[in-house]
């Protein structure tokens, strides 16, 4: 069975949101076709303004169904001290999502979010113990045929030509954890530029490793390093022998989405236990690669 994930990230709904780059995606989203939208935290600039929330809220109604969310460390209030420290996503629980640890299910896929968003940075991430035990009761029923995928918002690496360090705090210790529980796919954002990877690149030890995919920001003018200015978000589809991610650019002529990237990973498991084996992904850089139609 086929499954198509759109991956969108980094919203900030608040001054440096574009208006008009929402519209686009609110658009394009169901010509896409998405069995599941994926929104990996960040959904408002500063979660102090009841109006952010407001903005935030009318662009997840206006994007197609279901929807599968974790929070970012800008959905932690900032100015409130008080709440940042002792309820620090109290609003995110009241104006997005009271669920910290969500789950899709389809035949063949799970997709669990786990927060690594706490009041005590501003902008860092960790996934504590709490998050890591809740990720462990989702997904150990799973058996090995089921292409488990995990959603938070802090990366494990940081991209290429990025000077500052914004990977979570003590990434080993998660990415072992998504090894360990066969967790085939990673979906991130928070540093505001699109990356394709492998935990194997922060631990190459790891006996079969996750693949990693990061968002820019989809709707914020907050893009970073390579795509300072831009926006973009990822298409994702996977059967049973292949994982494909496409990335998504905003190109201003068109007005719209385009696939600027393609990665293509083998499934880790395709019904025989012995091919199980590590994953690695071929890349085409730099070509408007036409959408699959055949959903």
């Amino acid at each position: 069975m086929r499954h198509r994930i759109l991956h969108i990230s980094d919203i900030h709904a608040g001054p440096p949101f574009l208006h008009a780059i929402a519209e686009c995606l609110i658009r394009q989203a169901p010509s896409f076709k998405p069995d599941l939208v994926v929104i990996s935290g960040d959904f408002v600039q500063r979660a102090d303004i009841a109006m952010h929330w407001r903005v935030a809220n009318v662009l997840r109604a206006a994007l197609p169904g279901p929807q599968l969310v974790v929070p970012g460390n800008h959905d932690v209030p900032l100015y409130n001290l008080h709440l940042r420290l002792f309820n620090p996503l109290g609003r995110y629980r009241r104006h997005i999502s009271p669920e910290l640890n969500p789950v899709f299910e389809r035949p063949g896929l799970v997709v669990v979010g786990a927060c690594t968003a706490h009041g005590l940075t501003f902008d860092g991430g960790r996934l504590s113990r709490r998050q890591a035990l809740a990720l462990r009761q989702r997904l150990s029923g799973y058996p090995p045929e089921v292409c488990k995928v995990v959603v938070w918002h802090h990366p494990v690496v940081n991209p290429p030509g990025l000077r500052r360090n914004r990977v979570m705090d003590n990434p080993r210790p998660a990415v072992r954890l998504l090894s360990e529980l066969g967790a085939e796919l990673l979906l991130c954002g928070h540093v505001h530029v699109s990356y394709v990877g492998h935990t194997l690149d922060v631990s190459p030890d790891l006996q079969q490793g996750t693949i990693i995919c990061q968002s820019g920001t989809t709707t914020s003018q907050r893009g970073k390093g390579r795509e300072h200015g831009k926006n973009s978000c990822n298409l994702i589809d996977i059967d049973p022998e292949r994982i494909q991610i496409t990335q998504l650019v905003h190109q201003a002529d068109l007005d719209a989405f385009v696939p600027v990237a393609t990665y293509t990973f083998p499934r880790r498991y395709s019904g025989d236990p012995r091919a199980l084996q590590p994953v690695t992904g071929e890349a085409q850089m730099g070509q408007a690669l036409p959408l699959k139609e055949d959903r």
